[in-house]
């Protein structure tokens, strides 16, 4: 999958940020860039690769600022929710529709680090319920184990506590899908672009800041739900390799209609 994001320009926010992108490392390829003018560098998943991925990404910079009007986004969808619960608390068993394939990929992409609650116990979850058991591997597992405790030394350190502790009371990292925008779709593999907005807070007195980002996903349906994959990942890479990615703007801004965004509403 492909990420780019926007709006915080500090090591300690980066840091924060890769906690929303605890799906980024999982899948058979992750993109990285420094914003909407930024140049792509792929970089093959698995193992070690995974993690010096994650390492060699650049601190991102102002590219988004909201607007003050509001216009109504054009294009709307309740996603379908999961059917069931697995036991590591992530909703699974989506449609075998579209919109199933987009539920399935805006929850592989909701996270939250809170508490004792860990960018580990979040990038595990995520990717023992929505990778694609061909893509799982005790050498994935362990290379993403590594790189999110790295990045819980990060917010540790940023946020003031002994890496290990739990946040600070008040102090949190959330990850939320606002918006979609299909590449390909068949009957068993969907690809999309999800624009998503993280949200931190280092303390319960301090201000919440916050940052869009846009993640480019390939999802197929095996064994009855649906997975992410590497294969699916590489193919919709090489399907927007060279084209214009959509802006990264939020809902109510005139650019998300103009860049093909659909808003999600939270299904009933």
């Amino acid at each position: 999958m492909a990420r780019t994001r926007g709006t915080w320009n500090t090591k300690g926010v980066w840091a924060a940020g890769a906690v929303g992108a605890a799906v980024l490392v999982l899948t058979g390829y992750a993109v990285f860039a420094g914003g909407d003018g930024g140049s792509d560098t792929p970089a093959r998943g698995g193992g070690g690769a995974s993690a010096s991925a994650s390492r060699s990404a650049s601190p991102p910079s102002p590219t988004y600022a909201a607007p003050e009007d509001w216009t109504e986004p054009e294009r709307w969808a309740a996603l379908p929710r999961g059917k069931r619960t697995d036991d590591r608390g992530s909703a699974i068993g989506f449609p075998h529709t579209t919109e199933g394939a987009v539920a399935m990929m805006a929850a592989a992409n909701a996270t939250t680090v809170e508490g004792d609650k860990s960018t580990v116990d979040e990038q595990l979850r995520i990717y023992r319920s929505y990778i694609g058991e061909s893509d799982q591997s005790s050498e994935n597992a362990e290379a993403i184990e590594l790189n999110a405790n790295q990045t819980d030394k990060s917010l540790a350190r940023q946020m003031g506590v002994r890496a290990g502790q739990p946040l600070p009371p008040g102090a949190y990292v959330r990850n939320h899908v606002v918006g979609y925008k299909v590449v390909k779709k068949s009957r068993d593999e969907v690809s999309v672009w999800l624009l998503a907005r993280v949200v931190q807070k280092t303390g319960e007195t301090a201000k919440e800041s916050s940052s869009y980002t846009r993640t480019l996903n390939g999802a197929q349906w095996q064994d009855g739900d649906w997975k992410l994959t590497g294969d699916a990942t590489e193919r919709v890479l090489q399907a927007t390799k060279g084209q214009p990615k959509p802006k990264m703007v939020a809902p109510g801004d005139a650019a998300f209609n103009a860049a093909g965004w659909t808003a999600i509403r939270e299904a009933s």
